[in-house]
């Protein structure tokens, strides 16, 4: 992709220099409620109106959307509200049905982008658009991947894109839905800095209690929207109803959704900030310096167990060494959690170097 204003174009022009708010329901189920759900997000200061139409379940025989019939409730609400609208497309012809509706805005969802194939085929049915496409993140955690769905549409012509960040699948035990993993949609930021990124709360927190923290997270991260799920009666709701908020708490929270300012600051804030990043600066530079003499201690460890035929994984040595960073975490007063991680990657990566140790020795040599 090519890293141009372009995609900002289309971003503030609807929403200026505000967070973009996405709101709507899960699916559209009825006339009325499609209705009444686009009027109380608009009334709540959302800028775009969004309904499920077609909705993928992990298995048969659970509620698929409406189907074509919803297309109809949505152009109604536009009508009447005057609210930009989008819905999921998942194949051509979605596609054709939703351009034949004039939906404004197209969005591709995570178990679609996840296959190049089924990218393709839209990206081939939107050649010649005009509209506004965003592209969720693939379920799994892969950049590339993600990146690769972007390029397609792009290449089809469509110059208004955006990508939607709805967390990822695990298949741990989470406090949340799916894994926020906000690593990875700031590196697609940071690759891509004038592609818009909004966020969908929704779909990470899976529970309706902890959609506001996650969006005030997305909105300090520099995120440049929300799409929240939003429903007049969310317990009724035929999909997903502990994730959807009312409208009346979609109006509580816009207020709160300020974007931090990235750029003024005063002088005293700024010098502030420098001797602290200096500081943390030399910290890292710290860190890998005994990453280094760390790698050097397992190097020698793998040589001493190849000379004695020891086996390279060592299960009750590697349960000390976890059980004694979680304690230590613990005397610190630091996230658990992150140290449990940090250290199950350092053992990775520790395993990785005693195999190299025992393949470089295996090696045939050959004779000059």
């Amino acid at each position: 992709m090519t890293k141009n204003n372009t995609y900002n174009n289309w971003l503030t022009s609807i929403s200026g220099e505000d967070a973009l708010i996405i709101a709507g329901p899960c699916s559209a189920e009825t006339e009325e409620q499609v209705l009444q759900t686009a009027k109380g997000v608009k009334k709540a200061g959302a800028h775009i109106f969004r309904a499920g139409i077609w909705k993928p379940r992990t298995r048969p025989g659970n509620f698929e959307g409406v189907g074509a019939i919803g297309l109809k409730w949505v152009q109604k609400a536009k009508a009447q509200t005057g609210l930009i609208t989008a819905v999921e497309v998942a194949n051509p012809h979605h596609v054709e049905l939703a351009l034949s509706h004039d939906i404004d805005i197209l969005w591709i969802g995570a178990r679609t982008s996840v296959n190049p194939f089924s990218v393709q085929e839209i990206a081939d049915a939107l050649k010649g658009v005009k509209k506004t496409v965003l592209v969720k993140n693939p379920i799994n955690p892969d950049l590339a991947l993600w990146i690769g769905a972007l390029e397609r549409i792009e290449k089809a012509g469509i110059e208004n894109l955006g990508a939607i960040h709805r967390g990822f699948s695990s298949y741990k035990k989470m406090p949340y839905r799916n894994e926020p993993l906000w690593q990875i949609p700031i590196d697609l930021k940071t690759r891509f800095p004038d592609l818009p990124l909004i966020n969908d709360p929704s779909h990470i927190s899976g529970k309706h209690e902890n959609v506001f923290d996650i969006a005030q997270t997305a909105i300090q991260l520099m995120f440049d929207g929300l799409m929240i799920e939003t429903h007049i009666q969310p317990e009724k709701a035929w999909s997903d109803a502990r994730q959807q908020i009312t409208p009346e708490t979609l109006a509580s929270f816009i207020p709160k959704f300020i974007p931090p300012n990235d750029r003024v600051f005063n002088a005293g804030l700024l010098k502030t900030f420098k001797l602290l990043r200096k500081d943390i600066d030399d910290i890292d530079a710290e860190l890998v310096q005994l990453l280094r003499q760390r790698q050097e201690k397992i190097e020698e460890i793998g040589r001493l167990k190849l000379n004695d035929n020891v086996a390279i994984y060592q299960k009750d040595r590697w349960l000390d060494i976890l059980s004694k960073a979680v304690h230590n975490a613990e005397e610190n007063n630091i996230n658990q959690k992150f140290v449990e991680q940090l250290f199950r990657l350092l053992h990775q990566e520790s395993l990785k170097i005693q195999h190299r140790v025992f393949k470089q020795s295996q090696s045939p040599s050959i004779d000059n």
